[in-house]
């Protein structure tokens, strides 16, 4: 994959690595493609030429798609307003088995479930199984095909739904942080209150520093992003979160990308705001942490949920077969 990282959040250098929703949105490619994802920075005028040439499998670049751009290559349906694409070679096979394993075969299939205020909701499963998908949908970084999403009782997926404004509502954690490699730790923060005009600047400056003291990450609040630990990383985007006072947070495997050693300084803090009645849906790998923590646990398995209930029942005394295979494999 060829993009040029200085676009974030989409793309962008944290250090040797370049993170950002785009790079997500290939690594899952890769993974379902069975191709190994290797990811170079080059320019802007250099991205086409790099897919047409050859060097590249796959770019992705907010650009605009015009008929000469076509002619050369083809692009995914632009999915965010800034014309963010995915761009691939024209007859490209990661564009038929795309078509083939995210439209034919569905990612998640038939899910039904409620969401109470004060839940904190683990899904677990094997990898593959719609986990990261039915949250994406839940805040509508995916759009369902079919079925309907209700927030408090609005119809959210809806055609008249303002996107932006619901979710304002939920907050969403990534595996990768997705911080901005250019702000301070205060300005990653507090950005989102100020812009979308839910707190004045010195509001959130204040509820950011009172976050700070809290998980013991005051004395960062002037650093930036490099200058941090993956730990401290996944708890500043807990905070960027928390910030907004949202209605409930989706988590996306959030420690699935920090070394074992930074792991418990997350799980401590999303324990903290799961005893403080935060609304929570989390998935995970860690079977360990939703035992304890978790007041549902559903488990997904090729796109669908196949079992929920306390975790109790369903980690330790599963009454379906599949599950009691998984089980015995990860605990």
């Amino acid at each position: 994959m060829v993009t040029e990282a200085t676009f974030p959040p989409y793309e962008f250098r944290d250090g040797n690595a370049i993170l950002g929703i785009d790079p997500e949105i290939m690594r899952e490619v890769a993974r379902r493609t069975g191709r190994e994802l290797v990811i170079e920075d080059m320019s802007f005028d250099s991205v086409i030429t790099a897919v047409v040439s050859g060097k590249a499998d796959v770019a992705a670049s907010g650009i605009t798609v015009t008929p000469e751009r076509r002619r050369k290559v083809d692009f995914s349906i632009p999915y965010v307003e800034a014309a963010q694409v995915i761009i691939v070679p024209k007859g490209s096979p990661i564009r038929k088995r795309e078509d083939k394993e995210f439209n034919s075969v569905p990612a998640v299939n038939d899910v039904t479930t409620n969401i109470d205020r004060g839940e904190v909701v683990f899904i677990v499963g094997p990898s593959g199984s719609g986990k990261s998908t039915f949250l994406r949908c839940l805040n509508l970084l995916e759009e369902p095909t079919s079925g309907e999403i209700r927030f408090k009782g609005k119809l959210v997926t809806s055609p008249g739904t303002d996107v932006n404004q619901f979710r304002q509502h939920v907050g969403m954690v990534f595996q990768h942080f997705n911080l901005f490699p250019h702000l301070t730790i205060l300005e990653n923060i507090t950005i989102a209150p100020v812009k979308t005009g839910r707190s004045s600047r010195k509001e959130a400056a204040d509820q950011a520093e009172a976050l700070l003291q809290r998980i013991g990450l005051y004395g960062k609040r002037h650093s930036y992003p490099l200058q941090l630990s993956g730990g401290q990383k996944q708890r500043i985007a807990i905070v960027r979160a928390l910030v907004m006072n949202p209605d409930v947070i989706l988590f996306d495997e959030p420690t699935s990308a920090l070394d074992p050693e930074m792991v418990g300084e997350v799980l401590s803090l999303m324990k903290e705001l799961a005893q403080g009645g935060l609304t929570m849906v989390v998935v995970t790998h860690e079977i360990g942490f939703a035992r304890e923590v978790a007041s549902r646990v559903l488990f997904m398995d090729k796109g669908k949920i196949v079992e929920e209930g306390p975790p109790d029942r369903v980690i330790d005394r599963p009454a379906n077969p599949r599950l009691q295979e998984f089980f015995s494999k990860v605990l």
